[in-house]
């Protein structure tokens, strides 16, 4: 993994809370042993019908909403311990998550595979969203080594924590 410091990007918001890690890569979806093929599984329940049909309002199936970075409701990655949700966001193509508050195995998987979550406060994220849901287009800047995420069109920015172990020895790419 190419180790990144900045990730600029658009956001695509998935805006509930408490999403699980069934929610986010079904059971039925987890034979496979390799990283591989998971991001195609991701949010599935919700990004398709039962009949196989995308369901154009979700965010990853609206092609207003295109990023690097999902920006998720409260509470994200609870559940069951299962790694491979961390690997479905991943494979899907996010650099990081942006949530108020992860479930810790969920918060260690991802850090152990490549994937950045950050915790910020409510205010910050509804900042964030509103700005967000106004113009699809906007960015954010997250800066690892400052460990801070800046909203680009305000200048408004918050810290963050991660842990000098997980942001000088995990490749976040």
């Amino acid at each position: 993994m190419e180790k990144v410091t900045i990730i600029r990007s658009s956001v695509v918001p998935v805006l509930l809370d408490d999403i699980d890690t069934d929610q986010i890569i079904p059971a039925r979806f987890l034979k496979a042993t390799s990283r591989e093929g998971f991001g195609e599984n991701l949010f599935r329940d919700w990004r398709f019908n039962d009949s196989g049909e995308s369901e154009i309002k979700f965010p990853l199936n609206d092609k207003k909403w295109s990023g690097e970075i999902l920006l998720a409701g409260e509470n994200f990655g609870c559940g069951s311990s299962r790694e491979h949700a961390a690997w479905a966001i991943k494979d899907y193509g996010f650099k990081a998550v942006i949530s108020s508050h992860f479930a810790d195995i969920f918060k260690g998987n991802a850090l152990n595979n490549g994937l950045l979550p950050i915790e910020l406060s409510k205010a910050f994220i509804e900042d964030i969203k509103e700005e967000v849901l106004l113009n699809p287009e906007t960015k954010l800047e997250i800066n690892l080594e400052q460990q801070e995420v800046i909203l680009r069109v305000s200048g408004e920015r918050e810290k963050f924590v991660i842990s000098p172990y997980n942001s000088g020895n995990s490749d976040v790419d």
